[in-house]
């Protein structure tokens, strides 16, 4: 599990797993991690890999790992609301930077065994924190603690941020850009840096948002889900701010999720300037071959979607209309995909008033888009149902704005 460990250190996590619990207070001192053995070694070096924690919607992992694996991440393993894999600091960048599915980069730097607040403080003291962090950038530090005899998650935060601050000198502050997380596991600390900053659906295009929007990352992967690779059309219906066309664009293009925005690593003392810039500006866009639309019956959301489309630079290659569902026609080009997140209950609105809404958007997609994919997401069956459109066996449900909300998917229509 903790491969980007040292041996020693490896080798005392398995003991402690195979171990009962009551003996770990006869451990010695000797028996217990050194922090300075349970760093990351070389982790400032690009050739040492260390693990790296890819954090996304729960529920999404398997399809995050797909996409990591189609990257080219090294052995990348899905988990609980992420996917391992491991690099070096360019391999953060290049997460950051690239995973449309991502929510955050977490950089794991080293471990220590703590079996009581005062042990933590000393090893939180020694622990190297200047390979990583400047002495004049602020740092916050959040911590979680999961069966481990130190229960107290505001009191081991405390004793680490008075580690760095007393040790390296950077100052504490809440809104820092940097976040040291210190999860605390059967008496084990793991260190880990929040590479990203702001959270990656954050991509500094959309500006303007309507109702219960759905973010970028999840939009990505939803489409991967529908089996979307940039190579046919999409179409919503329901477009609201133009989330699943304007990132349908992106992919076809190749355009990078993170080009615009900036992230936490800029400020760690593993950035490269020079490195990054050669990064970012590595591969070409290719203007698609086909195009994307969007339509609602919302003039505004009309308006909020072109302006989003034009922030993202993908206007030449999107259209969006303002009409309704009973209006809706498939666009020239060949059967493509048909995705959209359109109300439902707990979400906007009464779930019996969309009865109507669903049974239209059906029968319109059984109709006039034969050949055509359908993606629906919603939380009620029963709207699902209404549409008689032939869906295959669900995906996980996942969380969206706190609902369980779960992708209904069709192979070709009329097939």
């Amino acid at each position: 599990m903790y491969n980007g460990l040292p041996t020693a250190t490896q080798a005392l996590f398995s003991r402690s797993r195979k171990s009962p619990r009551h003996r770990h207070g006869s451990y010695g001192e000797k028996a217990l991690a050194d922090p300075q053995a349970a760093r990351y070694q070389g982790a400032m070096s690009d050739q040492t890999p260390f693990e790296i924690y890819v954090v996304t919607t729960p529920g999404l992992e398997s399809v995050l790992c797909a996409e990591m694996k189609a990257a080219g991440f090294a052995r990348p393993q899905p988990g609980k609301g992420g996917v391992v894999t491991h690099g070096g600091w360019r391999e953060v960048w290049r997460a950051n930077l690239e995973l449309r599915g991502a929510t955050r980069v977490l950089a794991r730097i080293g471990a220590v065994r703590v079996l009581h607040l005062a042990q933590l403080d000393k090893r939180a003291r020694k622990f190297p924190w200047a390979d990583f962090l400047h002495a004049d950038v602020p740092v916050r530090v959040d911590a979680s603690c999961t069966q481990s005899r130190i229960y107290h998650a505001g009191a081991a935060a405390q004793r680490i941020a008075r580690a760095i601050t007393e040790e390296l000198g950077a100052p504490i502050a809440e809104d820092a850009e940097i976040t040291i997380k210190a999860r605390i596991d059967d008496d084990l600390c793991t260190f880990s840096i929040d590479t990203s900053g702001e959270p990656l659906h954050k991509r500094g295009f959309k500006e303007a948002v309507n109702k219960a929007p759905m973010r970028e990352t999840m939009a990505s992967l939803f489409l991967r889900q529908c089996g979307y690779d940039g190579k046919e059309p999409v179409v919503d219906p329901m477009c609201g701010s133009g989330t699943f066309v304007i990132e349908a664009a992106e992919i076809a293009a190749g355009l990078k999720p993170g080009r615009a925005r900036s992230f936490a690593f800029e400020k760690l003392a593993s950035f490269d300037a020079a490195a990054w810039a050669a990064l970012k500006a590595a591969g070409t866009t290719t203007p698609p071959t086909v195009r994307f639309y969007g339509s609602d019956r919302d003039a505004g959301a009309i308006k909020m979607s072109q302006e989003n489309a034009g922030r993202a630079g993908v206007s030449a290659w999107t259209d969006f209309h303002h009409h309704a569902i009973s209006d809706l026609n498939p666009p020239e080009g060949g059967p493509g995909l048909v995705i959209l997140n359109p109300p439902y209950g707990g979400r906007i609105g009464d779930t019996r008033l969309l009865y109507a809404l669903y049974g239209t958007l059906g029968k319109v997609l059984m109709s006039r888009f034969r050949g055509w994919r359908v993606g629906i997401i919603t939380n009620e069956p029963a709207l699902a149902k209404v549409t008689e459109l032939p869906f295959l066996p669900n995906p996980a449900p996942v969380l969206h704005g706190g609902i369980k909300v779960t992708l209904y998917r069709t192979g070709p229509l009329g097939a």
